[in-house]
């Protein structure tokens, strides 16, 4: 007789997947799917660090390619101000408490996804200010809760790029952030042998969503596709705010 999976690990698992799916089709979105139900289910301070794990490996084959469509002279202002507003973001997940910092990653998705699905982007200018505000922002979240896409990609959608270098700009955005925010948490002692093990345990269907949804990049509306993962973000980040 085989023994039961355990319920926990079953849900991890099927969270890696379906954040490998998202991740590999829209090249962001990862962190946003995978955060709050495993935030949940391990709590937040095992949550976060095991989600940056996971994206950083998983944007480390995709980064040749990336680095060759992005637009570096947009990508760079906010690539640098946002690793230095890291550390304040890990000060904060260090500090707070994990039902706070829980809530926190709920509601961000929740907003971000109501205003993606609303069709609501940034119109102004791509302008060096503008860009380095942006990073600024989006680094302090990601160092406090992982999510440190949404004020990028808002941003980044406002542009004339077509959607292959929007995704390359985004992979090369997650990946160095990614790198800065694992050195930031492991300084802050959140990087121990469970934590690394539960990464590990889940980066096998991680890795297979990755693979499956970079064929479906190249078949799928992409409009579709995203207004797909908005509701399933929405959907799962407002059961964990009201849990």
């Amino acid at each position: 007789m085989t023994a039961a999976l355990d319920p926990t690990l079953a849900w991890c698992l099927l969270i890696a997947t379906i954040g490998g799916l998202v991740r590999g089709t829209t090249g962001f979105g990862a962190a946003m799917v995978m955060a709050p139900p495993l935030a949940l289910l391990l709590g937040a301070k095992t949550a976060v660090p095991v989600t940056l794990l996971l994206e950083a490996f998983a944007a480390l084959p995709m980064m040749p390619a990336a680095a060759a469509l992005a637009r570096w002279r947009v990508m760079l202002p906010i690539s640098l101000t946002a690793m230095l507003a890291v550390p304040a973001g890990g000060v904060l997940l260090a500090l707070a408490s994990p039902l706070t910092l829980r809530r926190g990653i709920a509601l961000t998705v929740v907003v971000f996804s109501l205003a993606m699905l609303s069709g609501r982007r940034y119109s102004g200018a791509q302008r060096l200010g503008t860009s380095l505000a942006v990073g600024a922002l989006s680094g302090a979240m990601l160092g406090a809760t992982s999510i440190g896409g949404p004020p990028v990609i808002l941003y980044l959608l406002s542009g004339p790029d077509p959607v292959a270098v929007t995704r390359a700009n985004l992979t090369l955005y997650v990946m160095l952030l990614s790198a800065v925010g694992l050195v930031v948490i492991g300084l802050q002692g959140l990087l121990g042998g469970p934590t690394l093990q539960t990464a590990a345990g889940m980066s096998l269907p991680f890795v297979g969503g990755v693979l499956v949804g970079s064929r479906l990049f190249a078949r799928f509306s992409d409009q579709r596709f995203r207004q797909f993962t908005m509701v399933f973000m929405f959907a799962v980040s407002l059961g964990v705010l009201l849990a």
